[in-house]
């Protein structure tokens, strides 16, 4: 639904895009991550037909973001992080006249119009300028506005930006909802647990090019190492003596507890639960310490360089 091929784009001097490729099937999420300046809205305005490449090329839905932008903008539904409202404009007002932009019909723009406004708990302010919104209800209408014309690809920028907890909840829940075997969604978020709990695959992006992308538990594998397990036993005890089957190694202890990297927890965590068992110890738990995104980010973060050449000699 989405594929990039050597995207990059030159501003004179700056290179804001370099050499990106991506490729999101339908019914994908893909969370697009970096800091401010990394070159993530650029793309987003190349996949939109807003900027063409430099170099490079593109297709969102089938059509080619430079030869058939007319096509790509039909089909694409984009939230962009400052979404530009008519202050002055009723809400409903303000979905009817982008309905009209988009060539929908009357009875069906106030159709869909009215589902996105219930849907979003902003029907009871339907009549009430877009201007006297807080926040948080001008993004959930500037989403309202995205999903209008039932696009295949959405791309969201900073959705659940300047939201109260309860309100980027509802969008994120709309958001997998949206999820379907015919649309493609790219995610721009620094909410990094939003972006693990939608996303199906993530990539990262650091002055302009991808320095990282798989799913989250790929990249977990790659640049954090193997599974880390936790056992917890029912009384202080010294493991200077233990020694695990399968060679595994403690990487850290405690008075009731210890941990060991498994690259094989099927084979290898029932030989160390069976051997604690054998030394008469009483096992009260053994599981996989939790590792998040944001330890992936971080570790991108502090060594891009490496991180980078270790993906292109992989492939």
């Amino acid at each position: 639904m989405i594929v990039t091929e050597d995207l990059s784009k030159e501003f004179e001097e700056f290179i804001a895009v370099d050499g990106v490729n991506l490729n999101v099937r339908a019914g994908e999420v893909l969370a697009l991550l970096g800091p401010n300046g990394s070159g993530k809205t650029t793309t987003v305005r190349m996949l939109t037909s807003i900027l063409q490449p430099t170099r490079g090329r593109a297709r969102v839905a089938g059509f080619d973001v430079v030869e058939e932008a007319d096509q790509v903008r039909a089909a694409v539904g984009v939230l962009t992080e400052h979404h530009g409202l008519y202050s002055r404009m009723p809400a409903d007002e303000y979905l009817d006249f982008f309905g009209q932009l988009y060539g929908i019909d009357l009875p069906t723009r106030r159709k869909r119009a009215d589902h996105m406004l219930d849907e979003f708990g902003l029907s009871p302010f339907k009549k009430r300028r877009v201007g006297k919104f807080s926040r948080g209800m001008q993004q959930k209408l500037a989403l309202a506005r995205t999903l209008l014309h039932e696009p295949p690809v959405l791309l969201l920028d900073e959705p659940t930006s300047a939201m109260d907890p309860e309100s980027a909840r509802l969008v994120r829940d709309a958001i997998q909802a949206l999820r379907s075997s015919d649309r493609a969604i790219i995610l721009c978020t620094h909410n990094l647990s939003e972006a693990e709990k939608l996303a199906d695959k993530i990539a990262i992006i650091h002055h302009g090019s991808i320095i990282a992308q798989g799913t989250a538990e790929e990249l977990k594998q790659r640049l954090l190492g193997p599974a880390v397990y936790e056992v917890r036993i029912g009384y202080p005890q010294s493991f200077d003596q233990l020694k695990l089957p399968n060679n595994l190694q403690i990487s850290a202890r405690g008075e009731d507890w210890l941990r060991y990297r498994s690259s094989h927890p099927e084979d290898d965590n029932p030989l160390v639960l069976q051997y604690l068992l054998d030394q008469g110890l009483k096992v009260v738990s053994l599981e996989e310490v939790p590792r998040s995104l944001e330890q992936i980010y971080l570790q991108v973060m502090n060594e891009p360089a490496v991180i980078q050449l270790e993906a292109s000699y992989v492939g």
